[in-house]
């Protein structure tokens, strides 16, 4: 039977083994930042290129990555990516400076973005047709489980051994990875067609120019030369992707898909929802060692009631997404996630007790796993097969995306509530970050429940069309 074909259930563990360390150390930093800091005597404000760095040359190249996947082999270019990526953790491990720990984050950006857009194009590809939503799910849930452990595996290294640790433990897993994939995993690749080099150069381009802009605003200000540099940088170099990708034969996206009300939508609720978790996440961190004085791992185990809670709430979603549709659950989960956000902006202050916060950071992380769930299943559900490295690429580009630019804009938030209140002539150091903190996660209210009210116009796919028994199969597509 299909269902029993052998190699399955390993081609499914050789893309979630790579996968895990991608999304792993999206956050892994969040509870290194105060050492780090200390270590290298940087501002906030630098500290961000350690995250950002590896987030922003991760967005940056993830459309690249699928790219050549199609073009070149999806096993090799994932296999090239796990090489890359473990190249920088060792590089990071060894880093002496926050120039030389950037410079490696980016590395590992590169090789994450070769990682994630193939390896759930092969994760599809690993079952029969009837499981690929389970498949899905299991990508997701990996995902979720990755950001999960990541402050918390950040805080126990840290406060164990040193920050560089977190950093060398990917190197026996990369080391692991490799040898499976190619013993596990079967090679595919696209259609035939030419690669869109100057397609990709432009989006890269954008992607990397806007957040270099924002990133310099907490700096220099928002009318700031690099600022505004930084960002009509990225409209002309967006502009002229556009201009290109319409003329071209072979765009690095089918044009056809941004016609597709499912797949857009969605790559905007990502946008939105990874805009205020990765931004709120990113401070939260900081404040339960800053003013409410736990240590590293202490910070990560508490802040496992939001990361931990996809783990759960995924592989229940994932059953539903068929049922009743992946904009309802989208809608539902950015919505969980706006309430938590606002409830914690409400309820914060320098003394608050973390029983206070527990039942925010619960709701917080059922919303992000209903997300999680039902994002990547209604972006892969929305176009032809063929398409499906095309479509990852863009969703993982766009969540990546949304993920730096929330941090970049919400430290910029942060930095003027922190520093206007302490203009006032406030000496106390806490409330002044409190203020700075409820100015930034407010943004990020208003952003993730635009994509809650987005999510309502997405549509619940028709189920597929009865097929001769020797038709090939193909994915539901939404009605628009």
């Amino acid at each position: 039977m299909a269902s029993n074909r052998p190699g399955a259930l390993w081609a499914l563990v050789a893309t979630s083994v790579p996968m895990f360390m991608v999304s792993l150390d999206n956050l892994v930093v969040t509870n290194a930042l105060v050492n780090m800091s200390n270590d290298f005597k940087v501002k906030q404000s630098e500290l961000q290129w350690v995250v950002n760095g590896y987030v922003l040359a991760f967005a940056g190249l993830l459309l690249a990555g699928a790219a050549l996947g199609d073009r070149f082999g999806r096993r090799r270019v994932f296999n090239w990516g796990v090489v890359l990526f473990t190249l920088g953790s060792a590089a990071c491990g060894l880093a002496d400076s926050v120039g030389q720990l950037v410079a490696a984050r980016v590395v590992q950006g590169a090789g994450a973005a070769a990682i994630l857009p193939v390896s759930l194009t092969l994760a599809v590809a690993a079952v029969p047709q009837a499981q690929r939503a389970l498949a899905v799910g299991v990508w997701g849930g990996v995902n979720g489980l990755g950001i999960a452990v990541g402050p918390l595996a950040g805080g126990l290294v840290t406060e164990g051994l040193d920050w560089h640790w977190i950093f060398w433990i990917n190197v026996p897993v990369g080391l692991i990875a490799v040898p499976l994939a190619l013993w596990a995993i079967r090679e595919s690749k696209g259609r035939d067609s030419n690669l869109d080099v100057v397609g990709m150069a432009l989006v890269t381009g954008a992607v990397i120019s806007a957040v270099w802009g924002i990133v310099g605003a907490a700096d220099h200000g928002w009318a700031a030369p690099r600022t505004v540099l930084g960002l009509a940088l990225a409209v002309a170099l967006l502009v002229a992707f556009i201009a290109f990708e319409r003329r071209t034969e072979q765009p690095l996206v089918p044009l056809a898909m941004y016609r597709i009300r499912s797949f857009m939508v969605s790559n905007a609720v990502s946008l939105t929802m990874y805009f205020g978790v990765f931004g709120s996440i990113f401070f939260l961190a900081q404040f339960m060692q800053g003013p409410m004085g736990y240590s590293p791992f202490a910070a990560g185990l508490r802040t496992l009631p939001w990361t931990a809670a996809p783990m759960v709430v995924v592989p229940i979603a994932s059953m539903l997404v068929d049922r009743i549709g992946g904009g309802i659950l989208q809608a539902a989960g950015s919505a969980l996630q706006a309430v938590s956000l606002a409830w914690i902006a409400l309820i914060i202050t320098p003394d608050i007790s973390y029983g206070a916060l527990v039942p925010a950071l619960v709701l917080a992380g059922v919303g992000m796993g209903l997300v999680f769930a039902a994002n990547p299943a209604t972006v892969i559900s929305s176009v032809a097969e063929h398409e499906h490295n095309k479509a990852s690429g863009v969703n993982n580009t766009i969540r990546e995306f949304g993920g730096a630019l929330g941090i970049a804009v919400l430290t910029t938030i942060f930095t003027h509530g922190f520093n206007s209140q302490l203009a006032k002539g406030s000496h106390d150091a806490p409330e002044a970050f409190v203020h700075g903190l409820q100015q930034a996660i407010w943004l990020g209210v208003a952003v993730v429940l635009i994509g809650a009210l987005g999510a309502l116009l997405i549509r619940k796919p028709l189920p597929p069309a009865p097929q001769q028994a020797t038709a090939e199969p193909r994915p539901a597509v939404a009605v628009d």
